[in-house]
């Protein structure tokens, strides 16, 4: 499967998306000014990788900001790892934030009441 890697800038998130390595991961800032454009491929990747994916999936997140238009975007990737575990598969979402962000605690507490996959919170 092809390898994504965006790197990050100001306004848009690094992004590693590597099935055979098993990284995918997410950092940085997130306020693209396109976010459905930005994420297009990102979700697309996640789809093909959807329809064999490794028997276990981490998904990193260590994002420092992001705007509402990218919330609805990252909930929309996490139902796709839902869909992932739904099927089957083990699925393990580790948030990680700045120890003195509440917000971005309360960000990743936030998702994992909506999605239904295990979460492990840690802080820097």
């Amino acid at each position: 499967m092809e390898v994504i890697k965006i790197k990050g800038t100001d306004d848009t998130p690094n992004v590693i998306l590597d099935a055979e390595s098993n990284i995918l991961e997410f950092s940085g800032r997130s306020l693209p000014e396109d976010v459905v454009t930005f994420y297009a491929p990102v979700i697309q990747w996640i789809e093909e990788y959807s329809k064999s994916p490794n028997p276990k999936t981490e998904v990193i997140f260590r994002l420092e900001y992001f705007n509402t238009a990218s919330s609805k975007l990252l909930l929309d990737i996490l139902l796709k790892f839902e869909d992932i575990l739904n099927s089957g598969h083990e699925v393990v979402v580790q948030w990680y934030f700045q120890e003195d962000d509440e917000d971005m605690e309360e960000a990743g507490e936030e998702y994992s009441e909506i999605v239904d996959i295990p979460f492990e919170m840690h802080s820097y």
